[in-house]
């Protein structure tokens, strides 16, 4: 395995020996309760989507496990989700 971070990394100026992060970056502005909590669930369910897991809260590092009233390995600020998400918009 240290082998695929070490030929990723070689290749980049901005790196020194290893990458484990991708280098790209798309930002998404969290703009409502809806966005928010698909990109909560998407990243929950990365774990499920690349064969790590069967189910999100088995992945020992992911906050899923707390959303699901399991105490993961990290303390997380749990969001509420609304009742009905359609039509909301944050205030500024």
């Amino acid at each position: 395995m240290t082998n695929v971070f070490r030929n990723a990394g070689q290749n980049k100026a901005n790196n020194k020996d290893f990458q484990f992060w991708q280098q790209d970056n798309h930002p998404i502005e969290l703009f409502s309760p809806s966005v928010t909590f698909q990109k909560i669930d998407y990243v929950h369910n990365n774990p499920v989507v690349a064969g790590i897991v069967s189910e999100a809260d088995h992945y020992l590092h992911s906050s899923a496990r707390d959303y699901l009233g399991k105490k993961g390995v990290l303390d997380v600020e749990i969001l509420e989700r609304p009742m009905s998400l359609e039509g909301y918009v944050f205030s500024y």
